[in-house]
């Protein structure tokens, strides 16, 4: 038997046991995403009221109090589960790095602006508000996309907090840019985007800021006081189921917040997915492509594909709505983002692990994770 064909059937083993292991939450988890994104619809939609009041909840202005809940009880655990005193072995990745930046910074919006041109040339409302989800690069969701896909957690840590500088630093000039320099010089229609550096900050200090500060004092004190095995065996099972309720119940969440809107102009939001569908397939392809061949592990390939892929749909909306309106065609771009985005990457997951067979396995990929 060749190295290649032993390599592919411990790969298959592994998985195979790895599956067997798995919960029946997480074995079943797209019917799960399908369900929760079900019934917000259909609570957004028949619920009188309701998006009254999850619309009236907010940390502060313009971040949605149950969309922050779910998202902290959804990326704690995993933000828990990272070692950073490995943090070290990923900032040296001089590959990973300069291409995740590379990709999310001048592939990704360059992507999406083409995407949205060639597929909404005749309606700017829904245009603009697809280009602002190509330059609101994912600090969130993307971490539990690669977690469920068995990447590189550390990797994924410093890439969604090197993510967030850029955001706070570039998504203005990029959205001056994309909407207003770009188009004019093409000689097709500008747009203006309001958006000021502290609106994005407090975005990113409240969505990763709080999770991330939160994982890394838990680990630092839990092991202190009571030691790495304890830590590592006992605290994070107990914690770890938590990522799936949190996501499920971000999703419910974000779906009934716009269930009525979604529902009511499905060949508008049929318009908006099919541009989507191609950027996620694109993104998502083309940087695990990258990935393998710049000699990358399928852990650090498989994070810098999600990290590429995904979107910050929370900046996206939070953006058009403050700028052109809650019943904006801008706001119901962003919003179908997410609708079409969740269950695109959560098959890009599947798609990831079948993947796997392709790289030589690395002793971490091997190992059960926590």
């Amino acid at each position: 038997m060749t190295r290649t064909a032993q390599s592919a059937e411990a790969t298959e083993t592994t998985d195979t046991a790895v599956a067997a292991k798995l919960s029946t939450l997480d074995r079943f988890l797209p019917v799960w995403i399908g369900v929760a994104m079900a019934a917000g619809l259909l609570l957004g939609r028949f619920v009188p009221g309701l998006n009254t009041v999850l619309n009236s909840l907010h940390v502060t202005s313009g971040v949605s109090l149950p969309i922050f809940v779910g998202l902290l009880v959804m990326m704690y655990p995993v933000l828990a589960k990272v070692r950073y005193d490995r943090l070290d072995t990923v900032t040296g990745d001089k590959r990973l790095l300069v291409s995740s930046l590379v990709i999310n910074w001048l592939v990704g919006p360059m992507v999406m602006f083409a995407l949205a041109w060639t597929f909404l040339p005749d309606l700017p409302e829904y245009r603009t508000g697809l280009i602002i989800v190509g330059l609101a690069r994912c600090i969130a969701m993307v971490i539990i996309w690669n977690d469920l896909a068995c990447g590189d957690r550390e990797a994924a840590a410093v890439l969604v907090a090197l993510n967030s500088v850029f955001q706070v630093l570039a998504f203005a000039g990029l959205g001056w840019f994309y909407l207003n320099v770009l188009p004019g010089w093409l000689g097709l229609d500008t747009t203006g985007l309001a958006v000021s550096a502290w609106q994005i900050a407090q975005s990113v200090l409240i969505f990763l800021g709080i999770p991330l500060v939160a994982g890394y004092l838990s680990r630092r004190l839990g092991e202190r006081s009571k030691g790495r095995a304890w830590y590592e065996q006992r605290f994070l099972p107990k914690v770890g189921p938590f990522t799936l309720y949190g996501l499920l119940f971000t999703i419910v969440v974000l779906f009934a917040l716009q269930g009525e809107a979604i529902t009511s102009q499905p060949l508008d939001v049929v318009r908006i997915a099919l541009p989507l569908l191609v950027y996620f397939a694109v993104m998502w392809a083309g940087s695990f492509a990258l990935g393998k061949g710049i000699g990358l592990s399928y852990e650090r390939a498989t994070t810098l594909s999600f990290t590429a892929a995904g979107n910050n749909f929370e900046l996206a909306i939070a953006v058009a709505i403050a700028t052109f309106g809650v019943t904006s065609g801008q706001a119901l771009a962003g919003v179908v983002g997410p609708l079409i985005e969740v269950p695109v990457l959560v098959a890009l997951v599947y798609v990831c692990l079948a993947a796997r067979r392709w790289f030589t396995p690395s002793p971490r990929q091997s190992q059960t994770r926590t």
